[in-house]
């Protein structure tokens, strides 16, 4: 005898409100793809069409990729957040490790101040941060993009409290085997909290491959510059009003940062959940 499970009225509205919003969120890269394959004659017409009546994606991705130095905007990209990553890790898991299983004088005050960083919008550090990169010789340098992250308070909140879900009994016997403490972090913190990692290597890679504001004032060399700026000035130099370029661009820059979430939203959920379960 097969029993049929009826859906309550509250799970129907709950899935039509996340389709609904799904959908506003796709329209806008639905669109650019759309544009990026269309001839120019095709951009701006009344009636909207995803598929274009004259295919012309195949001359719009190679002017991308031919008459501005797109390839060398994402190697840059990849190379920033690559770095930036590494050294936030290197930096954040020592910090949180703290923060979540030892005991000092200072810990809650030290735990504010990184609740309190998080709050505040990088944009409000943009001309101290100026100021300091003039002084010290890195402005118009990769370093220039990197140094301002290095440490992120985020990055600390997520690794804590993720920490402290692990075991203190984990703890206890890593320190009778003689581990030191930084060794603690590394062999046996850091490799459990490998979803946290990658949860939040996704948030910064694409928090830092997306920036603008920062690289807009920090390099003016056109060599150094990160897939966002690099449009801009491929828009201003070469693109004109050409969008259709100039929206295919746009796709070769987002495409890697869906690759990626694609192959990594396992780890990313898992990640973002784990510290909610203490």
């Amino acid at each position: 005898m097969s029993t049929q499970r009826l859906v309550s009225p509250s799970a129907i509205m709950r899935q039509a409100a996340l389709l609904i919003t799904g959908a506003l969120i796709l329209i806008p890269f639905v669109w650019m793809v759309s544009l990026s394959i269309k001839p120019p004659g095709e951009i701006f017409r009344a009636s909207f069409s995803f598929w274009p009546q004259q295919f012309y994606g195949i001359e719009n991705y190679t002017k991308a990729l031919t008459e501005a130095p797109l390839p060398q905007y994402m190697f840059n990209g990849v190379f920033v957040c690559a770095i930036i990553v590494l050294l936030q890790v290197l930096v954040c898991a020592p910090a949180a490790y703290a923060l979540a299983k030892l005991d000092f004088p200072g810990k809650n005050l030290l735990f504010g101040m990184v609740l309190i960083a998080l709050i505040l919008p990088h944009e409000v550090l943009a001309l101290p941060l100026f100021i300091l990169g003039y002084q010290i010789g890195i402005l118009n340098t990769y370093a220039a993009l990197i140094f301002p992250y290095i440490v992120s308070p985020f990055g600390i909140f997520l690794f804590r409290q993720f920490f402290k879900t692990i075991p203190d009994d984990v703890i206890h016997a890593a320190r009778l085997d003689g581990l030191s403490e930084l060794a603690i972090v590394w062999k046996i913190m850091v490799p459990m909290a490998l979803p946290a990692i990658i949860a939040f290597g996704i948030f910064s890679v694409v928090s830092h491959w997306n920036s603008l504001f920062w690289p807009l004032i920090a390099v003016r060399d056109q060599s150094l510059m990160p897939p966002p700026l690099g449009i801009m000035a491929f828009k201003n130099e070469e693109a004109g009003n050409d969008y259709g370029p100039l929206m295919a661009a746009s796709s070769l820059v987002v495409a890697p940062l869906i690759i990626a979430f694609l192959c990594a939203q396992k780890w990313f959920v898992e990640g973002l959940t784990g510290g909610a379960v203490k």
